[in-house]
């Protein structure tokens, strides 16, 4: 069997992990791999950009190396410092380092400058003054080859002074570009006299107003990958056209780089259900249709960190989604796997009850409390820890756990059933207290003394137990629950995505009541509310006086597996 072959069957890894096994094997670029992410600054990282975090970052980790930071600084009209902060705390938040390795590809406009100067000199660029509907006309289509631009063949001597002036600043937005001379038949249409400077007088958040032209990301790309020493430049495969350009524009620029990167694509992140877009997160935020871009029902890193996601289910999940060749949807049941792996194990156990529904022991005594001990834990969580709930005459269930006229079913709290109150008593509906409107606003039971649980058996099986919270003892919060905020996925819609906006994607409930543990609850803390979900204490919009929490994920999945 072919050694090479016999490596990549079992190493058991991606297809980029077993090209880079192999460059090291084979001792390419000195058996150095050297990585980097390379977003731009203008807007928030989204899940599908922690995919390629976690590829790059993860590869460096891997390998004893480092991967770079670099942000593609090359539109002044939509970057903003801000950005570059948000996405510095992104990759941080997730468990990665740049190890002092952050650049920007600004740091290399003179150098690229210098290098479009070369290739005009060389007759491989050129300026162009077509406009914009001149250039599309030009370059032809998937069937018909382009023709030459009338600008392309005047003298070198005169694109030189064209693309110097173009420099300080002489023409209008739009008035020219330079171009790289290529071919304009080829069946790449990306190859066809692709464009590699524009005009645009902008102040840039770094450089302020020193450029008048900016570079354009396929000519800056391959430029900031050479000049960093990247071995493996790893993009989506949204840019596997332009790896032709990627090559040409190194091949071509008569110079020494301390790498010869080569660029590899693998496919992007496509969560059903989810906008996986920066231009309609953009959207979003600012048709004020969420709150921001740290919205917990957004797929932003900050919306998931905000609502409670922990980074090690991320990084879990992109594991688990696995790095391929070809683009596929992925069921946003899979990030809810991983969210209640992580946090079965991190998240302790507490009563909430989210729709209050007042319950009086008509046989408990008036103005008794009573302390019951409730573990934080299951059994299967190797971790210790209690406290006690206080139970008294008068308590709050949830609504849904009690019907008047039950059905076939329903094995919780009704007239003349018997249920199990969790760490309490067993208690028995014996009749229902309703208001002028006919609505019930109180269900009296009876309780047996003799069934406090964890006591000696009790001889009768009870088909049910539920939560429950003290209402002298119990204490307020908001509560945030969350659904999709997509009726469909993107590729479904048939015009405008923000029609399949879902209204109903965020549900408020300002009356929920918390077992009194919770009243020290701290911002940035996970619980699990028993029967209810994940929940997180909003680090926003909690403040003293007001606990709000988040749920982060439901305990059921979509095959109704729970976690205990």
């Amino acid at each position: 069997m072919n050694e090479s072959k016999s490596l990549n069957e079992s190493t058991g890894k991606d297809f980029i992990r077993r090209i880079i096994e192999e460059d090291v094997r084979e001792g390419k670029n000195g058996s150095k791999v050297v990585t980097r992410f390379p977003p731009e600054p203008n807007g928030f990282l989204h899940i599908g950009h922690a995919k390629a975090i976690c590829l790059n970052f993860g590869i460096a980790e891997e390998y004893q190396s480092v991967c770079h930071l670099r942000f593609d600084d090359t539109d002044p009209v939509k970057e903003d410092a801000r950005y570059e902060e948000a996405i510095k705390e992104d990759v941080h938040w997730l468990g990665f380092d740049w190890q002092g390795k952050l650049f920007h590809a600004s740091d290399y406009f003179e150098e690229m400058y210098e290098c479009a100067v070369q290739l005009i000199k060389l007759g491989k660029a050129y300026v162009c003054g077509l406009n914009e509907e001149e250039t599309r006309h030009y370059r032809g289509t998937v069937t018909k080859s382009g023709q030459i631009s009338p600008h392309a063949n005047k003298p070198i001597e005169e694109h030189l002074d064209l693309f110097q002036r173009m420099r300080a600043g002489e023409f209008p937005d739009g008035a020219y570009v330079l171009r790289a001379r290529i071919d304009m038949a080829s069946s790449n249409m990306k190859m066809r006299d692709p464009l590699l400077y524009r005009i645009r007088h902008a102040d840039h958040y770094r450089t302020g107003g020193a450029w008048p032209i900016y570079p354009m990301y396929d000519y800056a790309h391959p430029i900031s990958d050479a000049i960093e020493g990247i071995t493996h430049s790893i993009c989506t495969l949204e840019f596997e056209n332009n790896r032709e350009l990627y090559n040409w524009v190194l091949d071509n620029i008569p110079r020494q780089f301390p790498s010869r990167p080569h660029q590899y694509e693998f496919a992007r992140l496509d969560l059903q259900h989810t906008v996986m877009s920066k231009r309609k997160l953009l959207q979003l935020v600012e048709n004020k249709l969420v709150s921001g871009w740290d919205d917990p029902r957004l797929p932003t890193i900050a919306g998931l960190r905000r609502r409670g996601c922990t980074p090690e289910a991320i990084r879990q999940f992109c594991d688990l989604v696995g790095i391929a060749k070809a683009n596929s949807s992925v069921e946003f049941s899979q990030f809810e796997f991983c969210l209640r792996d992580d946090l079965n194990a991190k998240a302790p156990r507490v009563m909430a009850v989210l729709r209050p529904l007042k319950v009086i022991i008509d046989n408990y005594p008036e103005g008794q409390t009573e302390e019951l001990e409730a573990s934080y834990w299951p059994h299967d969580i190797p971790k210790t820890g209690s406290r006690n709930v206080p139970f008294s005459r008068e308590l709050y269930i949830e609504k849904e756990d009690f019907q008047e006229n039950p059905s076939k079913d329903f094995f919780r709290l009704a007239p003349g059933t018997e249920v199990r109150l969790r760490y309490g008593y067993c208690v028995t509906c014996t009749h229902v207290e309703k208001d002028a409107n006919g609505e019930i606003i109180a269900v009296h039971c009876t309780y047996d003394p003799d069934t406090k649980s964890g006591s000696a058996p009790i001889g009768r099986k009870v088909k049910a137990t539920i939560h429950w919270v003290s209402s002298s003892s119990s204490v307020p919060a908001e509560v945030h629950l969350y659904s999709p905020l997509l009726l469909e996925s993107p590729e479904g819609q048939a015009g405008d995505f923000l029609s399949s906006i879902n209204p109903n994607s965020i549900e408020i409930l300002q009356n929920c009541r918390l077992e009194p543990s919770l009243a020290a609850a701290a911002p940035g803390e996970r619980f699990q509310f028993e029967r209810q979900g994940y929940f997180f204490v909003d680090p926003v919009d909690s403040k003293a006086g007001k606990l709000v929490f988040n749920r982060i994920v439901t305990l059921k999945d979509s095959r109704g597996k729970k976690n205990a």
